[in-house]
C-alpha cells in the first residue's frame, strides 16, 4: 500500500496518547478513539498540555504545537476510522477486550487498512483471527513513554504478509523509532526479559529482602539501569504487569512467570502505580 496519511488510534490512555502525539507531530492526521467522547477529548487535551510545556521550554514552536493538536480528532465512534490507512489498538491489556476491538476494527476499516496492536503479550495470530484480513494484522509494540522511547517491537502473526510488515516498519521509521522483530510468542522480546525481573523484585520485597527503595537503588547502581524495577512497574502500571505475567504463565506453561502474591494484592487494592497515586511508592 502507499504511504500512511491517516492513523487511527484506539485508546486515549497513556500509550494511545503517546502514539497519537508522535504521529501528529510527524504530519499524520490522527483519529483518537475512546469509549466515550469525554475520554477521547481528555486525551487530546492532555497531549496539548504536554506539548505546551515544550513550547514554554523553547523546544517547540507555538505554530507547530497548534498544528499538531489540530491534526488529532477525538471521537467515540468506530465509524470515524473508516478512512484510516493504519489503525493501532492501544487498549487495556485484556484479551477479550482486544478481540472485541479487532472485530470492530475489521468491520469499519477500509479493505486496504492495516490493523495493528500495541499489545505487550497477547498473540497477534489470535487477534488477526478475529478479522477477515489476518494477513493485514501485526503487532506494533511501542515503549512507554512513547514520545521519548526509541524502540518499537514489530510482531508478525503467522499470516502477516510482507507488505504489512514493510509498511509497519516504514511507519515506525517515519516516527524516528528503531525497530526490532519478534516472533509471536507471549511477552515478545522486551517483556519476556523485563517482567520476570519486575516480578522477582516484587518477590524480594514480599519476602523482606529489602525495602522498595533499597531494591531499586541496588539495581540502578549495581546493574547500571536508569530505573529500578519497582519504580518501572509503577510507571507501567501494576495491573498491566499482572496481566502480562498471567498471559505468559498461561500460554508458556511455566511457573517462573507466576505473579507475586504481593502484586495481586496491590492490584486488588487499586494500588496500580503512578496513575493511581500509589503503587510500590506514593505519588502526589
Amino acid at each position: 500500500m502507499s504511504g500512511v496519511k491517516q492513523l487511527g488510534v484506539i485508546g486515549a490512555g497513556q500509550m494511545g496518547r503517546g502514539i497519537a502525539q508522535v504521529a501528529a507531530q510527524k504530519g499524520l492526521e490522527v483519529v483518537l478513539l475512546d469509549a466515550s467522547p469525554d475520554m477521547a477529548e481528555r486525551g487530546q487535551k492532555t497531549i496539548a498540555t504536554q506539548l505546551e510545556k515544550l513550547v514554554q521550554k523553547g523546544k517547540l514552536a507555538e505554530a507547530d504545537w497548534k498544528a499538531t493538536v489540530a491534526r488529532i480528532k477525538p471521537t467515540s465512534s468506530y465509524g470515524d476510522l473508516a478512512q484510516a490507512d493504519f489503525i493501532v489498538e492501544a487498549a487495556t491489556e485484556e484479551q477479550a477486550l482486544k478481540q472485541k476491538i479487532f472485530v470492530e476494527m475489521d468491520r469499519v476499516a477500509k479493505p486496504s487498512a492495516i490493523l495493528a496492536s500495541n499489545t505487550s503479550s497477547i498473540s497477534i495470530t489470535l487477534l488477526g483471527a478475529q478479522t477477515k484480513r489476518p494477513d493485514q494484522v501485526i503487532g506494533m509494540h511501542f515503549m512507554n513513554p512513547v514520545p521519548l522511547m526509541k524502540l518499537v517491537e514489530i510482531v508478525r502473526g503467522l499470516p502477516t504478509s510482507d507488505v504489512t510488515y514493510q509498511t509497519t516498519v516504514a511507519l515506525a521509521e517515519r516516527f524516528e523509532k528503531t525497530v526490532v522483530l519478534s516472533k509471536d510468542i507471549p511477552g515478545f522480546i522486551v517483556n519476556r526479559l523485563l517482567l520476570p525481573q519486575i516480578n522477582e523484585a516484587c518477590f524480594a520485597l514480599y519476602e523482606g529482602l529489602g525495602t522498595a527503595q533499597d531494591i531499586d537503588t541496588a539495581v540502578k547502581l549495581g546493574l547500571n539501569h536508569p530505573m529500578g524495577p519497582l519504580e518501572l512497574a509503577d510507571l507501567i502500571g501494576l495491573d498491566t504487569c499482572l496481566s502480562i505475567l498471567t498471559v505468559m504463565q498461561r500460554e508458556l506453561g511455566d511457573d517462573k512467570y507466576r505473579p507475586c502474591p504481593l502484586m495481586r494484592q496491590y492490584v486488588a487494592a487499586g494500588w496500580t502505580g503512578r496513575k493511581a497515586g500509589r503503587g510500590f511508592y506514593t505519588y502526589s
